[in-house]
């Protein structure tokens, strides 16, 4: 090997680079025992393979056979001997010639690096394997043994057509996070989620735009999968489960001041845009003290403390606003004594002007206005489930959150508060033993979160999805396209940390060229040769003058941004619906990208009887609200 250039590339070059220069010393060793062998075969065939050297019958013998015999009969035989060495001197001789030929002609031919501008290529079953995507083939020890390879399982990413035209199932089920680019009407829905939620066994938290996938999948998570199917939507009348956010607070304890000022944020920043105005941060600092007041009120007297009775303390219109901030600075809250959080409060409201307290009363009151509303009020004025059952109830819970199109902009700031919970309160503490984590959850919990970006900004899951798999949380976030993450406005901005966070990346074929660039790039520059043939003479001759060919390395994206945005897409009928899948591409992290195949449940009978199992008309209910204290949680 030419040392002269430096052309170990690329970090898999150097194992073939090994393997190159012992190619030469290996033909001269071959070339040396076929020497040998033609020697001792040929001195054995000159004496007709007698029994006198040992042989009863016509035989192959070893190479070095003519080295044991010229020890015992050379004497005798000289001439013999001679002339089989001779022979093999002969053979050596020409491989040595014809190896020495090779080597000239090679080193000066010209040669192509296929590395030398990048070295990225598609994927095979062998990356695929080694990504965790696909199982891998039985050894012999489980042949031998017949245990049977362990079943694939996990969150769906894709799916993968082999040379044969045989499709396989890409899954993973490690705790990494995964990250989505589907455009709307793309077949996300039926192609990942779907066959996702009718295969997941743990627990899940789904957000469940017009309530689809609660018809799709929710009959056989209960039925098959043994798991409490729970149906949170805030704004239907019936047949949902309920939720209180003041339930969670965990009142009484060294939290519970953190907790009620997480929560007041995220209701006066229902956008995740931060609090940007004086109204806002003076708000939040009212609704902290408002919401103690009413659940160390709502404990004393044995009711419940609800977003509706915070609501109603503020717009009460029987009674003067003044009435609240006196009850608040003399209410005994705790051991016959006023909570200094609660009592600061009031006494900020009852120290401003006339006119700005006003102004701040009535932007709390308007971040409230949902709570209004008798349906959702009736929906959040009580719990019948916990956010710690999702991993840690006996059963395992899928948790659908259904919003409708028409409800989506207005349930946004409770949607928000529900998810952030989830992350803050699920992903605490971790313990430790002998040096090692200790899991402390009964069930592992994928969020499933569709539409993510609509949610708005939430800082506590760009600043935990680093961290969440440590808890056993795995996110499946899925948006449009990238310019919902990196948005200024609503999203994360361009020093977002969402994607360098998920282990995966997959995408449908996108619509926009910003979407396309970050994906070109995510499959890496690749070197291609180009022939330039160049000619000379008369076109009409019988023979060109001289013909001359050089090949040269380009450079070129594996996937040019062209061809991305012209990624075969699903093909739909007449009424719109998909009925054949199309292309994507799905990149896992130190490994090749892989193009894929989008996969569609109705297109396999084992998904397709599963998601014709009905869906129950009515949810799941884990507890009574006779089973909690106010601010304290469950007591079993």
């Amino acid at each position: 090997m030419n040392d002269r250039f430096n052309n170990a590339v690329g970090p898999q070059i150097g194992a073939k680079q090994a393997r190159a220069g012992k190619v030469v010393p290996a033909l001269a060793v071959l070339s040396l025992g076929a020497g040998l062998q033609t020697a001792t075969q040929f001195f054995a065939h000159s004496f007709h393979y007698q029994e006198a050297l040992g042989a009863q019958y016509k035989q192959l013998y070893m190479p070095w056979a003519i080295l044991q015999w010229s020890q015992k009969w050379y004497v005798q035989y000289p001439d013999a001997f001679m002339r089989a060495g001779s022979v093999g001197m002969l053979v050596t001789g020409v491989g040595l010639v014809g190896l020495v030929a090779t080597k000239m002609v090679w080193a000066n031919s010209s040669k192509v690096n296929p590395y030398l501008h990048g070295s990225a290529r598609w994927a095979n079953i062998k990356d695929i394997r080694a990504a965790g995507l696909l199982p891998r083939p039985r050894t012999l020890l489980q042949a031998l043994t017949g245990k049977a390879r362990a079943a694939s399982a996990g969150v769906y990413v894709g799916a993968w057509i082999d040379k044969n035209g045989k499709q396989h199932y890409l899954r993973h089920d490690g705790p990494e996070n995964i990250l989505t680019y589907a455009p709307p009407r793309s077949g996300k829905g039926v192609g990942l989620v779907v066959p996702t939620l009718l295969s997941w066994p743990e627990s899940v938290v789904i957000t469940d735009l017009k309530g689809e996938l609660w018809a799709l999948t929710s009959g056989w998570r209960r039925q098959y999968a043994k798991n409490k199917v729970l149906c949170f939507e805030p704004a239907k009348a019936s047949g949902c489960i309920c939720w209180n956010a003041l339930d969670e607070i965990r009142l009484g304890t060294e939290s519970e001041v953190g907790d009620v000022q997480n929560l007041a944020t995220l209701i006066v920043d229902p956008n995740g845009k931060g609090l940007e105005t004086h109204w806002q941060k003076t708000g939040q600092a009212l609704l902290v003290g408002v919401i103690l007041h009413a659940l160390y009120k709502a404990k004393a007297e044995g009711t419940t403390a609800s977003l509706p009775i915070v609501d109603a303390m503020l717009a009460d219109p029987n009674r003067a606003i003044g009435e609240l901030w006196m009850e608040m600075t003399t209410y005994s809250h705790v051991d016959d004594r006023n909570h200094p959080v609660v009592a600061a409060s009031a006494r900020d409201m009852m120290d401003r002007p006339d006119e700005e307290a006003g102004s701040v009363l009535s932007t709390a009151k308007s971040y409230l206005a949902l709570y209004r509303d008798p349906v959702v009020a009736r929906n959040v004025s009580k719990s019948e489930f916990k956010i710690r059952d999702l991993m840690h109830h006996d059963d395992p819970v899928s948790l659908y959150i259904i919003t409708q199109p028409a409800d989506k902009a207005r349930l946004r700031p409770l949607v928000r508060v529900l998810i952030n919970m989830i992350v803050r309160l699920l992903a605490d503490k971790i313990g430790f033993e002998n040096g090692r984590p200790v899991v402390h959850y009964k069930h592992r919990l994928l969020m499933e979160l569709d539409e993510f970006p609509s949610l708005g900004k939430l800082d506590i899951m760009q600043e935990s999805l680093a961290f969440l798999p440590g808890f056993g949380i795995k996110a499946h976030l899925i948006c449009q396209d990238i310019n919902q993450l990196k948005s200024r406005e609503t999203g994360y901005g361009h020093d977002e940390s969402i994607t360098s966070s998920c282990h995966i990346q997959n995408a449908f074929p996108p619509n926009r060229v910003e979407t396309a660039e970050h994906l070109s790039k995510l499959t890496g520059q690749t070197t291609v040769a180009k022939e330039q043939i160049t000619t000379s003479g008369k076109r009409t001759s019988a023979l060109l003058g001289q013909v001359s060919r050089t090949i040269q390395e380009v450079q070129r994206p594996l996937l040019t941004i062209d061809e991305c945005l012209r990624m075969p897409g699903p093909v739909k009928g007449d009424n719109g619906e998909i009925v054949e899948a199309g292309d994507m591409v799905i990149y896992v992290a130190g490994y090749p990208a892989i193009y894929g195949k989008q996969p569609l449940y109705f297109k396999d009978p084992v998904f397709q009887a599963r998601a014709e199992v009905p869906a129950p008309k009515h949810s799941d209910k884990l507890y009574r609200q006779s089973e909690f204290k106010v601010g304290e949680g469950i007591t079993l």
